[in-house]
């Protein structure tokens, strides 16, 4: 059992498992009182004049207390990464480090001039809006509830969380930094005069591109998670 546990961990792909994994355990340390979320916040004062360093890491790997909010993030979160990164960056994972550093920079600049503390829904929100861009004709289903096509997921998400009486700050900010992302990546590449101007340096592919293995079979897209196809024939995802 253990073995078969520790075989599928390690199956994982390497930036999933590594952020998802930050993101438990640091939600594990909080619950055991090992460390408290005022250890964590996003703080820029403490930040640049007590030199807390890590804040500017540890505001993405809280998200919340352990409960349906935590579960419901943390589960959308592996899912939406994990599909991006064994779909349109599967053997560019370098690419995948550069998108997360992105990301975690804009939402950081955005933080200087807002009063969020974490960061991490945003960042989720990120992930499935890129995935929802580059995947615009999968057919999704939220809790049974609602049909639609893959790119109004981010804003039914959105939806959700002024249902459930949340401030939708996070989930605009998640929004609008993977809106930049994808037309940078790729919208501005393929019009007239347009280039890429989002480039890996060579040292992170150096780090994390290799190449791949003869017998190397990466999960399809949409295998991963709980698919079923719809009465048309295409694949629909139950959220």
């Amino acid at each position: 059992m253990a073995h078969s546990f520790t075989q599928e961990y390690f199956q994982i792909p390497v930036v999933t498992r590594a952020y998802t994994t930050a993101c438990v355990l640091t939600t594990a340390a909080v619950q055991l009182e090992l460390i408290t979320p005022f250890q964590l916040y996003f703080n820029p004062d403490l930040i640049i004049r007590r030199y807390q360093i890590w804040r500017l890491i540890t505001n993405f790997l809280f998200f919340g207390s352990l409960g349906f909010s935590f579960l419901f993030n943390i589960v959308f979160l592996y899912r939406y990464c994990r599909m991006l990164e064994e779909g349109c960056f599967r053997g560019r994972t370098a690419d995948f480090v550069v998108m997360f550093l992105f990301g975690g920079v804009l939402m950081t600049l955005f933080g200087l001039f807002s009063n969020l503390f974490f960061l991490g829904q945003a960042f989720t929100i990120m992930l499935v809006y890129v995935w929802s861009r580059r995947n615009p004709f999968v057919r999704m289903n939220f809790f049974g509830l609602l049909n639609f096509q893959a790119p109004f997921l981010p804003w039914v998400l959105m939806g959700f969380s002024l249902l459930l009486g949340n401030s939708i700050v996070v989930d605009l900010l998640g929004i609008g930094v993977g809106h930049i992302y994808y037309f940078l990546e790729d919208v501005f590449p393929n019009q007239p005069g347009g280039r890429k101007l989002l480039t890996t340096p060579e040292l992170l592919r150096a780090i994390f591109d290799r190449p791949e293995e003869p017998d190397y079979r990466p999960v399809p897209e949409q295998q991963v998670g709980d698919w079923q196809p719809d009465q048309e024939g295409e694949e629909e995802p139950d959220q």
